[in-house]
């Protein structure tokens, strides 16, 4: 087997056309660099040079190696460049799992931003609700996940994931205009009593359940979808009213629709996550940082 660790060694003999003249140009003492050929010739079981009278000469075996030895450094200098270009952010690719109403509206703050600074980062973006995001997470599938959860939801990430809050999102009820309701700026829970009720995801339908208990009363719950666009259609159609986070509502909204704002119903808390070890990669740890400047931002905004 040939020992990599002699090969730039070898390569600069080669070039020089001796051990002092690789020694000089390497920074080495030549009695070292004779120890290195010497440990090499031993490690492929062949002498690599023959001395010509003052000159050396390289064996057939040397031959080879020496026309293996520039494609090797040329590999090495190579992924050197490639591996300093992703730790200096001038390259790299980072992958985002997020749930499809952070997709539509902090994911692409976020890849703008960090892009606009790092012109060479590329994003790859996948989709799940959590608690999936987070399994997509811990399997290594991603390396940056946006979740939300609800007061009452006890769920801790393990030890290896690290998180921050980028965002507190408002929950609102979602009316057709002409609801009896729809003029008020905001209303209690409990004034909903006896509507019929389009449910979404099972973790915003736990909480839609729970806060309607909370109110007093069990709702009618007619439809269930995640599609956010057929939830919005059903309450224009009149077909009933939802709970709905506000975010949703600030990249889409169907015009025969209002959204109004729930007194005493907790909001839903978005966050960040990543594997702890993933925190001294650089592009990772700028994404992360990326997403809480951006929950500042959306935070600040009206």
């Amino acid at each position: 087997m040939v020992d990599p660790r002699y090969i730039r060694m070898f390569h600069e003999v080669v070039a020089t056309g001796s051990y002092s003249g690789a020694a000089r140009s390497l920074g080495y003492s030549q009695p070292a660099v004779s120890r290195q050929m010497r440990a090499l010739e031993r490690g492929v079981g062949t002498p690599l040079f023959v001395r010509v009278g003052r000159a050396m000469r390289l064996t057939e075996a040397g031959e080879v190696l020496a026309r293996h030895a520039e494609s090797v450094m040329a590999d090495l200098a190579a992924a050197q460049n490639q591996i300093s270009a992703i730790a200096d952010l001038r390259a790299g690719t980072i992958r985002i799992c997020a749930f499809p109403s952070a997709s539509a509206t902090i994911v692409p703050a976020a890849t703008a931003s960090a892009t606009r600074a790092h012109p060479g980062l590329r994003i790859r973006l996948v989709e799940d609700e959590p608690p999936g995001s987070l399994e997509t997470l811990r399997r290594g599938e991603c390396d940056i996940a946006l979740a939300f959860t609800y007061p009452g939801f006890d769920e801790r990430p393990c030890d290896d994931v690290i998180g921050i809050e980028v965002l507190e999102d408002p929950v609102v009820a979602v009316l057709p205009t002409g609801h009896r309701l729809s003029r008020r700026r905001s209303l209690d829970l409990a004034e909903l009593r006896g509507e019929r009720w389009i449910a979404g995801c099972p973790r915003c339908r736990d909480h839609f359940v729970r806060a309607c208990a909370a109110a007093g009363f069990e709702p009618d719950i007619a439809f269930t979808t995640d599609d956010n666009l057929a939830v919005q259609s059903l309450v224009a159609a009149g077909t009933g009213i939802a709970l709905m986070p506000r975010l949703v509502l600030s990249f889409l909204k169907h015009p025969r629709i209002v959204g109004r704002r729930v007194r005493r119903v907790h909001h839903r808390s978005i966050s960040a996550y990543m594997l702890r070890d993933h925190r001294r990669i650089p592009a990772t740890a700028l994404m992360l940082d990326t997403f809480r400047r951006v929950g500042e931002q959306m935070r600040r905004e009206p």
